[in-house]
């Protein structure tokens, strides 16, 4: 496995604060619903060109209709400001519906783009990684930006097309007083801009602090974390460290909250003083001898300045609102812009059927191709015939493991080539690899699902019967078929309903129904006891029937009746042959077997 020094960092584009950039980026999400939004952006200028004659209409019934007792006209001028305010409505409930699920939509684009990505990274990224970051920038990251993809460009839209409009409207009333009302207007602007940048930071801070919540959770609430903790006796600091996490949360989401929270409120206040500033001019205009506002034009005007000031404040807002999102959109883009390793090639070759024949043809591996603690892998030139089996043996960190992940591609060789039957695995389709190579490892991971559903994993339209068929193979249907609910029963998380002997033959029974040509054991019977080692194996046996089998092995009994046994160190081969040629050359091999002989005697 790498170690556990290399840590990954976002590419350098990853970690551009070029907003701009950024911004576009944001809005190329949006693309595919583009005739969407423009259905929303009619709606939104027709709701607010209706919501701008209201005042107009006000002023008719104060200086025209009321004044001349004309109840007909009033009449007419009072239902067309209720029919106006039954459109605006209409018409908001439609966008918000429109604009909601396209938000949605490109929440869910996202999320699967995001979770396309990290299926397409190599074995070398998980190790590298929190599980608990991971999901955070899935659920916490994207979850965060829902207010602001769903309803942000909407607001944005209808506020802007509002100011707009209404500004215009009050011109049209009356300039002067149009031009007093928008004197503040460049220094709250001014204020949001800031606000947005404070606030910005601290929820690059929070977010990351929910990923370290995540991991903390994801890592101690395990059924393997809760065994740990407790047989550790570490609950008790484990809870403390977690509160320390909430409680540093908490001040992120109070600072978050609060930041330049009094600014906004003391542009709030004017705002709302306006309309004071506003009769305040237009009687001192008037006692000073200037040109008079009619009371039906003042109404009017005060009317549309609260318009106006509402999606002012709504745009500032969305605005900050902006700003804090872009924190979260570049956690996301960090991820998306991950570089990936292991890619298939633009005209990969596919075989619809594999022989199995492996061949390493001076292979050499490193982690990273400035690791200055040399190569992994140097110099491997080994062929496994077709249906032929290899045994690879060594001291640990001889690189055992790491040749096994070649085959599959879950790493990429740095020199030389690996093939099957020929062609080189980095020229194969993903799924001419995955039909043709099956892995069984140390770790067995089993969903928290039944023993069905973990086993169709491995081929979802299997039926009942070759479930039956390949558990009976893997030495495991008679234990299934005697729990209450058989085959139905839920495994619990990572299998801990089953013992590791168990979880080891259902792991079989998986690989044996996707029936590769080629099988990988890893080091499979290394965690068991004897008794339950010679059930795993009588499995295994079963297993490698007919197969080319490339087996890692730790206990070198699993492994003597290979066709070829290599044994590595320090990443290069110090001996290969039959298990009685190498016991005769009496060298690593022969030492490996005496260890093995002694730690039984021992046990």
């Amino acid at each position: 496995m790498p170690r556990d020094d290399i840590s990954w960092t976002p590419p350098p584009d990853a970690r551009s604060s070029d907003q701009p950039r950024q911004i576009r980026r944001i809005l190329t999400l949006f693309r595919p619903y583009r005739a969407r939004l423009a259905l929303v952006g009619l709606l939104v200028a027709a709701a607010s060109l209706v919501t701008v004659a209201s005042p107009f209409l006000l002023k008719e019934i104060l200086d025209t209709a009321i004044p001349q007792g004309r109840t007909g006209l009033l009449s007419l001028l009072a239902l067309g400001m209720i029919a106006s305010a039954v459109v605006t409505s209409v018409f908001g409930v439609l966008q918000t519906l429109i604009s909601t699920t396209v938000g949605q939509r490109v929440m869910h684009d996202l999320r699967t783009a995001v979770y396309g990505r990290l299926q397409s990274m190599s074995l070398a990224f998980f190790t590298k990684t929190r599980t608990g970051e991971v999901q955070s920038r899935i659920a916490n990251d994207i979850g965060g930006m829902q207010a602001t993809v769903t309803s942000t460009a909407t607001s944005l839209v209808s506020n802007l097309t509002s100011v707009i409009a209404t500004i215009v409207a009050m011109a049209a009333l009356d300039w002067r007083l149009t031009i007093v009302s928008l004197l503040l207007l460049p220094v709250f602007v001014w204020i949001a801009r800031r606000v947005g940048r404070e606030r910005k930071k601290i929820a690059t801070q929070r977010q990351k602090q929910m990923a370290a919540m995540a991991a903390t959770v994801t890592e101690s609430l395990s059924v393997s974390g809760i065994l740990l903790g407790r047989t550790m006796g570490r609950a008790d600091s484990l809870t403390k460290s977690f509160a320390d996490e909430s409680d540093e949360l908490v001040d992120l989401e109070v600072r978050s909250n609060m930041a330049g929270r009094w600014r906004m409120a003391v542009i709030g206040i004017v705002m709302a003083a306006m309309p004071a500033v506003i009769y305040w001019a237009a009687g001192i205009a008037f006692q000073l001898g200037g040109p008079s506002v009619s009371i039906g034009t003042l109404v009017a005007f005060v009317s549309l300045q609260q318009g106006l000031f509402r999606p002012t404040v709504s745009l500032l807002q969305t605005g900050v609102q902006i700003q804090t999102s872009l924190a979260l959109f570049q956690r996301i883009f960090e991820y998306l812009d991950l570089p990936v390793d292991i890619t298939e090639r633009a005209d990969p070759v596919h075989l619809d059927a594999v022989k199995g024949e492996i061949r390493f043809e001076d292979v050499a591996f490193r982690y990273d191709t400035d690791d200055r603690q040399g190569p992994i892998l140097d110099g491997i030139d080994v062929t496994v015939p077709a249906g032929g089996s290899l045994a690879v043996v060594g001291p640990t960190g001889s690189g055992k493991s790491t040749l096994s992940h070649l085959v599959p591609r879950l790493y990429d060789v740095t020199g030389g080539r690996v093939t099957i039957d020929g062609f080189d695995v980095r020229d194969l389709d993903f799924d001419t690899l995955a039909r043709a190579v099956g892995v069984v490892s140390q770790e067995t991971y089993l969903f928290h699902a039944s023993v069905a559903d973990n086993l169709r994993f491995a081929k979802p339209d299997a039926t009942d019967e070759e479930l039956h068929a390949a558990a009976a193979a893997a030495q495991i249907h008679d234990h299934i078929a005697a729990l209450p609910d058989g085959y139905d029963t839920v495994v619990g998380e990572r299998g801990h309903r089953f013992s590791g002997g168990e979880k080891q033959r259902l792991a079989i029974a998986r690989t044996i129904l996707r029936d590769p040509p080629i099988l990988i054991l890893d080091e499979a019977t290394s965690a068991l006891d004897t008794r339950t080692e010679h059930a795993v194996q009588e499995a295994i046996d079963a297993l490698s029937a007919d197969r080319t089998t490339l087996t890692i092995a730790h206990r070198l009994s699993t492994i003597r009746g290979a066709d070829q046994i290599v044994v590595l160190d320090d990443g290069r081969i110090a001996e290969r042959g039959t298990h009685e040629e190498l016991l005769e050359r009496a060298g690593h091999y022969a030492a490996l077997v005496r260890r093995d002989a002694q730690l039984e005697t021992v046990g």
